[in-house]
């Protein structure tokens, strides 16, 4: 039931930012339900495919996409209401992060894989989406913001949930809480507070 719940929210929050991305890049509304729906189901199904969970969860619950177009739907006809779409955009992105990590950390334990997988499929789950819509609206991917914590944000919030159940014994309700906690933590650090990771400077070679 959680996994479902946390699949929904990830979903929808996701979709919204892609209708937000699709309302920057000024597209029609059949391109804003494309670029809702993939964001929103890019991560999970990848994440599906590789965990060879059959069927994928949208194809056992089209409701996801039924969603997806009417988040777009709504974005279509408010966004211009909206002073900052790009403020928004980010924030909501980072919400639709911490959620969509616990949610592959929950799926990948509840399918009983090891830690280094459970980590993975929270980071794939929570990243890949996001940066399929800014691909394909030809934005500068959030997930590779010069120095921010998006990545970093995932791997260590997907590894504070594995490490809660396989080695503290937590229920894995509270491992996923952990885990969605430490994700937003730190991606809203990096943007409210400008924590960064160090970035490669080149330097002239040595005579």
């Amino acid at each position: 039931m959680i996994l479902t719940l946390l699949d929904y929210a990830s979903v929808l929050i996701f979709a919204l930012t892609g209708a937000l991305v699709a309302s920057r890049a000024q597209l029609d509304i059949v391109g804003f339900a494309f670029v809702s729906t993939l964001t929103a189901v890019g991560g999970g199904t990848v994440r599906d495919l590789l965990l060879n969970r059959d069927p994928i969860f949208w194809i056992e619950k089209p409701s996801f996409i039924a969603m997806c177009v009417c988040a777009a739907i709504v974005v279509f006809f408010s966004a211009h209401l909206v002073e900052s779409r790009y403020r928004l955009l980010i924030w909501l992105d980072s919400f639709a992060l911490a959620i969509a990590v616990a949610a592959g950390v929950g799926i990948a334990l509840e399918l009983q894989k090891p830690d280094i997988i459970v980590v993975i499929m929270g980071i794939l789950t929570a990243t890949l989406g996001g940066l399929m819509r800014d691909v394909v609206c030809n934005e500068v991917p959030l997930v590779l913001k010069q120095g921010e914590l998006y990545v970093t944000a995932a791997f260590t919030g997907a590894s504070a949930g594995s490490f809660a159940v396989s080695y503290l014994g937590l229920a894995p309700e509270f491992a996923l809480l952990i885990c969605a906690i430490v994700t937003w933590g730190l991606r809203a650090g990096s943007l409210a507070f400008g924590w960064r990771l160090p970035v490669y400077k080149a330097r002239p070679p040595k005579a």
